[in-house]
C-alpha cells in the first residue's frame, strides 16, 4: 500500500495550476482574444472586480495570473480570518509602492468577500475608490 502525503498533493496541484493567460482553459468570453479581462491585462489598467464561481472554476487562479502578468503586487486574504488590522497593512504597503517614482499596482485577492461585515467594506472603499488598490473579491455566493 502506497502512502501519499497531502502536501505532496498540495504541491502537485500547485505545480500544475496555469501561470499564464495561454495556459488558462475556459472563460473565453473573459479572457479571449479582445475581451475585457485581456486588454486590462495587455494594457494594464487594472480596475476591480467581483469573480464569481463554484469552488475550484480558477477564481483564484485568474486573480493570481492577472497580478503575475501586470507586475502588480498580490495580496491574498481570506475574507473569514482577515480584519481590519491586515487591510491596512496591505493599504500602507500600496500607498509606498504608488509614491515610489514608478507606480506599483497592488491587488487585493479578498476571498469570500460575501462573508466580510459592512463595517470591513466601509473600511476598503476609499481604497478602492480612490485606486489605491484593486480589489478582486471571489465568491460562490450569487453577488
Amino acid at each position: 500500500m502506497t502512502r501519499v502525503c497531502y502536501n505532496t498533493l498540495m504541491n502537485l496541484a500547485a505545480r500544475l495550476r496555469p501561470q499564464t493567460l495561454k495556459e488558462f482553459i475556459g472563460q473565453h468570453h473573459l479572457v479571449g482574444q479582445g475581451k475585457i479581462l485581456r486588454k486590462m491585462i495587455e494594457t494594464g489598467n487594472l480596475f476591480s472586480m467581483i469573480l464569481w464561481g463554484p469552488p475550484g472554476s480558477g477564481k483564484t487562479t485568474l486573480a493570481r495570473i492577472i497580478a503575475k502578468e501586470t507586475n502588480a503586487n498580490f495580496h491574498h486574504l481570506s475574507a473569514v480570518e482577515a480584519g481590519k488590522a491586515k487591510l491596512m497593512e496591505i493599504i500602507k504597503e500600496a500607498e509606498k509602492n504608488k509614491n515610489l517614482l514608478k507606480i506599483i499596482p497592488t491587488i487585493l485577492f479578498l476571498d469570500e468577500i460575501h462573508r466580510w461585515n459592512k463595517a470591513q467594506q466601509d473600511a476598503l472603499l476609499p481604497y478602492v475608490e480612490n485606486g489605491q488598490i484593486t480589489l478582486i473579491g471571489a465568491t460562490t455566493e450569487n453577488p
